[in-house]
C-alpha cells in the first residue's frame, strides 16, 4: 500500500507542478510516458515501482528549462522522495535513470545501465516521435521563438550535449538532428515494434512537408 500510495502522491506533485506548461513537456506528456512505461514494462521483468517513479518524476526539472543545467531534475527529484520517505536504493536508482535519461547530441551515447532505465528511456522517446512527437516538436518550437523551417540553415549532428543544447536551429532540423535517430536507438523489443511506426508516420509527414514547402502538392 504504501508504494501505491506513493506513485499516487507522485502524480499529483508532477500534475500540480507541471500543467498548463505550453511547450510539450507538460502533465500530458508525462501521463503519456507513465502510461508507455507501465505497457513496456509489463513484458520485462523490472522493478515496477523504480520505473512508475522515474516516468513521473523525470520532467520536473527539465535542464531545457533551466539554463542547460542537467542536475536540477535529479535534485528536485531526491528532495521530494526524501520527502515521501522513500528507501534511499529506490531513490538514488530513480535519480540515477532522470540524470541520463535526455538526448545529448547524435554524437553522443551515454549508457542507460539499468533495465529499468531503458523502459522510462524507452517511454520517454516514444512520446518524441510519431503524430504527438511532430506536435511536441513544433509546440517547443514556437515556444522558443524558432523558425519553422529554413533551408539556408542545414541540420547538424551534434557531437556533444553542449553543442546540442545551445543550438537554435529551425524546427525541422530536429527530426534530423534527434527525431529520426531515435527508432534504432530504442532498448526494447515492445518499444522497437511501436517507434517504427512512429518514424514511417515522420518519415511520411516530411516528405509531405517539403513537397507543399515546393508547392509541389
Amino acid at each position: 500500500m504504501y508504494k501505491e500510495e506513493t506513485i499516487t502522491a507522485a502524480a499529483r506533485y508532477v500534475r500540480e507542478l507541471l500543467s498548463g506548461e505550453g511547450s510539450g513537456h507538460d502533465w500530458w506528456h508525462v501521463l503519456r510516458v507513465w502510461n508507455n512505461a507501465k505497457h513496456i514494462a509489463a513484458s520485462e521483468k523490472a522493478d515496477v515501482y523504480v520505473v512508475e517513479l522515474a516516468a513521473l518524476l523525470h520532467d520536473i526539472g527539465d535542464h531545457k528549462f533551466h539554463n542547460g543545467d542537467d542536475t536540477v531534475g535529479p535534485r528536485m527529484a531526491r528532495e521530494w522522495l526524501e520527502q515521501q520517505q522513500v528507501e534511499e536504493e529506490v531513490i538514488s536508482h530513480v535519480c540515477s535513470i532522470i540524470r541520463d535519461l535526455s538526448f545529448k547530441g547524435a554524437g553522443t551515447s551515454p549508457a542507460m545501465l539499468t533495465l529499468e532505465g531503458k523502459i522510462v528511456q524507452d517511454a520517454d522517446r516514444l512520446d518524441a516521435i510519431g503524430a504527438i512527437g511532430i506536435a511536441r516538436t513544433f509546440a517547443y518550437g514556437g515556444h522558443r521563438n524558432r523558425e519553422m523551417y529554413n533551408p539556408g540553415i542545414k541540420p547538424e549532428l551534434h557531437e556533444t550535449f553542449e553543442a546540442y543544447k545551445s543550438s537554435t536551429a529551425p524546427t525541422i532540423n530536429h527530426f534530423y538532428e534527434k527525431l529520426l535517430l531515435l527508432k534504432d536507438r530504442m532498448h526494447t523489443a515492445t518499444a522497437k515494434k511501436i517507434a517504427l511506426q512512429r518514424h514511417q508516420y515522420m518519415e511520411g509527414f516530411l516528405e509531405q512537408f517539403f513537397a507543399e514547402w515546393e508547392g509541389k502538392r
